[in-house]
């Protein structure tokens, strides 16, 4: 029903993240197809079969990360910007503009999602946490932060990685069942291969 609609709007919003900057090694429109791919697949392990609030979680999904066409900082506020001077075209009321709203914002971090299709949109964001990719794709993060200033050097990004892997939760069923044994055996690999233990970390026993 929503097909045709959304294919109009994801050629668009392709279009936009095509002009991402190169340094974008992470947050390109590679990793935004994967949060739709991901998003999809969590939905249907998640239950969420109502077709508008599919659509809904699939156009968040597009737009979640479209603000770093204009600024690193904050670019959850300017992905919702961006998706509010599109949304008009597309017909969305004003509980449908704020339910993708909420979409974008939850994934900012630290993740409070407070609804499923919350949940199911920050899960999708990280899912390469507990995936075989893991490495590949964190490399790809570890680049663009060093570019941008985020950390200094790949010490400061192996600490930073560290810890985030610590402290990062899944919030579906599906994904604590699916990735987070994948995600720790990660960390374990990360602390053994720079031979770190957590108490040097300040992250506990």
């Amino acid at each position: 029903m929503y097909e045709e609609e959304f294919k109009t709007i994801k050629l668009g919003v392709l279009r936009q993240l095509a002009l991402l900057h190169p340094t974008l090694t992470y947050h390109s429109p590679e990793h935004t197809i994967d949060v739709l791919v991901q998003c999809e697949r969590i939905a249907v392990a998640e239950g969420l079969t109502d077709a508008r609030r599919l659509f809904l979680l699939r156009v968040a999904a597009l737009y979640h990360d479209i603000g770093f066409l204009n600024r690193y900082t904050d670019h959850e506020e300017e992905s919702c910007r961006i998706f509010l001077a599109d949304a008009d075209r597309h017909n969305f009321n004003e509980e449908e503009k704020n339910d993708v709203q909420h979409m974008i914002m939850a994934t900012r971090l630290p993740q409070q999602p407070t609804t499923l299709a919350e949940r199911i949109i920050c899960d999708a964001d990280l899912d390469y946490l507990g995936r075989p990719d893991f490495l590949t794709i964190g490399d790809r993060l570890r680049r663009e932060f060093i570019s941008h200033g985020i950390v200094a050097d790949d010490d400061g990004w192996q600490e930073l990685q560290l810890r985030f892997l610590h402290a990062h939760q899944y919030h579906t069923a599906s994904s604590q069942t699916l990735r987070e044994p994948v995600k720790q055996l990660h960390l374990l690999e990360c602390m053994r291969e720079h031979g770190v233990r957590k108490k040097e970390l300040g992250i506990g026993n």
